[in-house]
């Protein structure tokens, strides 16, 4: 081995060890921020949570067997939980396809309209559900209404982000290809953006229903109807035995939605 190539051998051994050493000290740093985040929340105080273990056995008796005798007066508010993700789905794909436009920089007309379109996108996702909930129960009043403007504003800031994002991370050969032929903006995106991003877009929406209808059914906590709204009643009433009942008819719920969103997700990629 001559001096000049153990020369680059060295070199590259001592990058290799200030590679792994930067690594370590990343994991060092994450590692720290977690055990004081534990620290904050109290994860780390080990008597409460061993104090919590009898009081947590306690309840989990006090909510057996479940409940069914009410069952026949959730049908309505089931119905409504489904109907209030479906729609809030419909609302947050409705607005976000135009707003991810605007806030996708290689389809935004302007930059001033790319920067509203980012602004608008991050203060929806930056407001909780239940925050939406309660403004808009107190604007339009009770029922599933203000539950699925709620989740669906919210949904824009998510759906739209992550459509912005796909649609800036399309393939430039078709843009190009089409602007070559005389394409204008607007047949640009129809024919050459749209078409290559519609499976993620379908995935993002389908996987957003999933998760809009466990949102939708915690909506009833302010109010908005839905079969949160009988959960929450029986919990006010301490009528543990109903609350598990109504946990148990979430949880099939859940089950039955994600699943029927795989089948939907295998028929139409």
């Amino acid at each position: 081995m001559t001096t000049n190539t153990y020369h680059k051998f060295e070199i590259l051994l001592k990058q290799q060890r200030q590679q792994r050493y930067h690594r370590l000290m990343q994991v060092a740093v994450v590692v720290v921020i977690v055990l004081i985040s534990f620290f904050l929340v109290g994860l780390l105080d080990w008597e409460r949570l061993a104090k919590g273990v009898p009081s947590g056995v306690n309840l989990i008796r006090q909510m057996l067997p479940p409940d069914f005798s009410t069952a026949s007066n959730w049908i309505k508010p089931l119905f409504d939980t489904l109907a209030m993700s479906i729609a809030a789905t419909a609302i947050a794909v409705s607005f976000s396809l135009p707003l991810s436009l605007l806030a996708a920089g290689n389809t935004t007309p302007h930059w001033l309209a790319f920067q509203v379109a980012r602004l608008i996108l991050n203060g929806l996702r930056s407001v909780p559900e239940l925050i939406m909930g309660i403004i808009l129960v107190a604007a339009v009043g009770f029922g599933a209404l203000p539950g699925a403007l709620a989740v669906g504003l919210h949904s824009v800031g998510m759906v739209g982000k992550f459509f912005a994002e796909y649609i800036e991370h399309v393939h430039p050969a078709p843009i190009e290809a089409a602007q070559a032929a005389g394409a204008n903006k607007t047949q640009v995106i129809y024919h050459s953006v749209l078409p290559q991003v519609l499976p993620q877009m379908l995935d993002v929406t389908l996987y957003r229903w999933e998760y809009n209808f466990r949102a939708s059914t915690i909506m009833g906590a302010v109010g908005a109807g839905g079969i949160g709204f009988e959960l929450i009643g029986a919990l006010r009433i301490i009528n543990y035995q109903e609350v598990s009942a109504i946990l148990l008819v979430i949880l099939v719920m859940v089950t039955l939605v994600d699943s029927f969103s795989g089948y939907l997700r295998r028929r139409l990629a």
